[in-house]
């Protein structure tokens, strides 16, 4: 099944809205979560990222899906471009990170706003990177979604997407489909109240094109110079390309 037809709560309906709304649900849980499924390994994962568009050195980053903020605010700390823009669906996610950012004193480097990925409101050429940290397999229509963020960059500016992949190796995929399939939808349960929310994610990293299929994606949309960078025994991926 393709990852747009995979939805967090039923088969009818859109699927921007039911992510909306299990974000909305989660938001509390996010960060708490977030670092139990991939036992604090995301930071790192985010580190090597920040390191890939920090050599760039973008003044103006736009940073897709910024659920609670915490790339967003990582971007901005380790690069120090002139204004870092995030935008997301849930607007609970959003009142996350903007007690981050409040908290950390980035009121004027970072602002966040609510709005759809497949619709960014932004001209042309409006940045010079785009970053997205765990949220494509969350987009309606992911072709879609690339061609906007191509839209949005400059010519020449760098696209860096962090995404949860599946291991190949037998061995290791067996302990992470027990974990991924198992453990974590009963801890969401009980942290978050909202078990459905965390079948859903298993569920969609299984189904996200990974590898060369989603670098043919990021090619179809326009970008050039795409690569794939495979991490903690294929359990997360990083795509990079360029407008």
């Amino acid at each position: 099944m393709k990852v747009e037809n995979i939805k967090p709560y039923n088969s009818e309906g859109e699927k921007a809205k039911q992510v909306e709304q299990m974000f909305d649900s989660i938001a509390p849980a996010y960060d708490f979560m977030n670092r139990a499924m991939t036992m604090g390994i995301d930071r790192w994962w985010r580190r090597v990222a920040v390191r890939m568009v920090r050599k760039t050195q973008p003044q103006l980053i736009l940073d897709v899906a910024t659920g609670t903020g915490d790339f967003a605010i990582d971007l901005y700390r380790k690069i120090k471009p002139e204004q870092v823009v995030g935008i997301d669906l849930s607007q609970g996610m959003l009142d996350v990170a903007r007690k981050k950012i409040e908290k950390h004193n980035l009121n004027d480097a970072i602002t966040v706003q609510q709005g759809d990925c497949l619709a960014l409101p932004f001209d042309d050429g409006s940045f010079n990177a785009v970053t997205v940290a765990f949220g494509v397999r969350n987009f309606e229509h992911l072709l879609q979604g690339y061609q906007q963020m191509y839209r949005v960059l400059k010519p020449g500016g760098m696209l860096c997407v962090i995404e949860l992949s599946t291991p190949r190796n037998r061995v290791i995929k067996w302990f992470y489909d027990l974990y991924t399939l198992h453990i974590i939808p009963w801890m969401g349960s009980l942290k978050s109240g909202d078990r459905s929310a965390y079948r859903y994610l298993p569920q969609s990293i299984a189904a996200v094109p990974q590898g060369e299929e989603m670098l043919a994606i990021m090619r179809e949309a326009g970008f050039k110079n795409c690569k794939v960078k495979r991490m903690t025994f294929g359990t997360c991926s990083i795509y990079s390309g360029n407008a």
